[in-house]
């Protein structure tokens, strides 16, 4: 009898090892979509972002029409970005976008596109502090572009203002880091490489402070290729559009073949 006994309690063993694990209750059984909504919600106010992806994502394969399941797409894009999992919270504030292009909350998903990529810091870069404008400029870019597809379509948005605030700060970190390449180009005595980033801060970023400096860049790349034209050409603008230019004032070196250098002692 004995034997028995433990034969049946080994064939029990075996038998939970071949069917698994007891299946995780589903404690949304049953429940309507409002309910599992609320849950959802709930643990959202309690930060648990992964519990609360879990009842978004059910609510939306249980009940895949109505306002609850489209309000629960918008909520697991902004609780991947309070993750911050920037790659799954723009993929769901696409999903949103392609999904449901005449929503009223529409604007809210471009813009929490465009923070999750403007939020997007690798361990390195937190380690190290590194400085916006040294960072990958493609993030930026497309930040940029996200928070400018906000403010053309949606002009009356609420998030607008915030947006436009958040692209002149792009707009000025990309700036600066066309020049940070520039002036590694003129070390490097790659003096039209270092002309056409100064050129691309002249047209695509030219409302920031950078466009001063890249005019001067210019003007000692110009000279040192013996391009006169060029280079009074763009001394001319500089005297026209920043008459008090420290480059233009007393101190300022004789030789524009050394402005450039000059000019990164200002800073």
């Amino acid at each position: 009898m004995k034997y028995i006994l433990i034969l049946m309690f080994a064939l029990l063993i075996n038998g939970c090892a071949i069917f698994g694990a007891p299946t995780e209750l589903d404690d949304t059984k049953g429940l309507t979509a409002e309910r599992i909504y609320q849950m959802g919600e709930e643990k959202m106010r309690n930060k648990d972002y992964d519990k609360a992806i879990v009842y978004f994502g059910k609510l939306e394969s249980r009940y895949p029409n109505g306002r609850y399941a489209t309000q629960a797409q918008l909520e697991t894009a902004y609780a991947h970005y309070k993750k911050q999992d920037p790659v799954l919270a723009v993929a769901a504030a696409d999903r949103f976008i392609k999904l449901h292009p005449n929503h009223p909350n529409v604007d809210y998903a471009y813009y929490l596109k465009g923070l999750a990529v403007f939020n997007e810091r690798g361990i390195l870069e937190k380690l190290t502090k590194q400085q916006i404008s040294d960072r990958d400029p493609r993030s930026l870019r497309d930040s940029f572009v996200t928070f400018k597809e906000l403010v053309t379509r949606y002009p009356n948005s609420r998030y607008t203002k915030d947006a436009t605030q958040r692209m002149i700060y792009l707009a000025n970190s990309l700036s600066e880091h066309e020049l940070d390449v520039a002036r590694y180009y003129m070390k490097r005595q790659a003096y039209l490489a270092a002309i056409n980033r100064c050129k691309y801060v002249l047209e695509y970023f030219p409302q920031t402070p950078g466009v001063e400096e890249a005019l001067v860049i210019m003007i000692s790349a110009y000279d040192l290729l013996s391009l006169d034209d060029l280079k009074n050409d763009t001394l001319r603008i500089l005297e026209k559009n920043y008459p008090n230019s420290a480059m233009l004032g007393k101190g300022a070196p004789t030789d524009e073949r050394v402005w450039w250098k000059f000019w990164e002692g200002l800073y």
